[in-house]
């Protein structure tokens, strides 16, 4: 018996189950097995292979030296004895080295980011010749290893007489092709409209990259920035190759000075104490930062 539709209304067409799609369920045994498959278990076992060894530091720095050289493995220390950390910023110069690392620091990664700005600006928003020949030279730079260029820096520093010196471990390493592709990458999503608009009102190049492209670029910046920090607190094989005094090395230098003065094999516990110490800045550092990462580093990922 067919079904007859009101007068003025399209026939009903006949509906079957089979043409409506299948609801996925979302607590179904093969959707929770993707989920942990593709997506918390390497996200595990990524975080595990980052953060066991870190641990596995911080509890060596409080054992006993029978606690760590031995047969019978024990994760956890039998005491909390600060012993270690006592022992390894009065063995050697910690105070000195933290300042050597503060101001090598802090000066390379401002005129790095203040370098990177202004090249990022010129590249952007500068027109001049062979400006994409530049830009290639920078990308040609970040592919080149920094090691290739050790022997020449070290003969150019010396012969400036920059050996021992806090200059000489800074001047090197001043350029950054990273961040300055980073920036580039951002300052090209920029609306052009704002500084056409701040153009015609009379804004030159240098106010409108500090009162305009700055302040919209704080995460990029701020990226950079940590990215540069890390980078100049934990550089380690050019300050051992400029350095060889122990009032001109920095941290991580000095890390090696405290195991070669500890080198019996009863100083591990003691070499894990300066190396938490020394990754405690770089963690409050990331800590205050870490909020404009994953935003400074998508923003330069699309250009408009």
């Amino acid at each position: 018996m067919s079904h007859l539709a009101p007068a003025g209304l399209p026939p009903e067409l006949p509906t079957s189950e089979d043409d409506e799609a299948p609801r996925v369920r979302p607590f179904s045994r093969s959707n929770l097995v993707q989920t942990v498959v593709g997506g918390y278990a390497p996200l595990i076992v990524a975080t595990l292979v980052v953060f066991l060894p870190l641990l596995w530091m911080v509890l060596s720095s409080f054992k006993q030296p029978g606690e760590i050289v031995t047969l019978d493995l024990k994760l956890l220390p039998e005491a909390m004895n600060p012993e270690n950390y006592k022992v390894a910023m009065t063995t050697v110069p910690f105070g000195r080295f933290f300042l050597n690392s503060t101001i090598v620091t802090v000066v390379g990664a401002s005129i790095k980011v203040v370098l990177a700005i202004l090249t990022a600006y010129a590249l952007v928003f500068v027109r001049f010749p062979f400006r994409n020949v530049i830009f290639v030279l920078i990308l040609v730079a970040l592919m080149v290893p920094a090691q290739v260029s050790i022997l020449p820096n070290y003969i150019l520093i010396a012969g400036m007489g920059g050996k021992n010196t806090l200059w000489g471990i800074i001047l090197p390493g001043l350029g950054t092709a990273f961040g300055t592709f980073l920036l580039r990458q951002h300052f090209l999503t920029l609306p052009v409209s704002i500084l056409e608009s701040a153009e015609i009102d009379g804004a030159g190049h240098w106010r409108r990259l500090w009162q305009i492209v700055v302040p919209v670029s704080v995460p990029a910046i701020a990226t950079v920035a940590l990215v540069t920090v890390v980078s100049e607190w934990n550089e380690y094989i050019w300050p051992l190759i400029i350095t060889d005094k122990p009032e001109s090395m920095t941290l991580p230098v000095g890390l090696t000075l405290l195991q070669n003065s500890e080198g019996n094999g009863s100083g591990w516990g003691i070499l894990m104490a300066g190396a938490v110490l020394v990754i405690i800045p770089i963690l409050i550092i990331f800590a205050m930062l870490q909020r404009y990462i994953v935003a400074g580093l998508t923003q330069g990922s699309v250009t408009g």
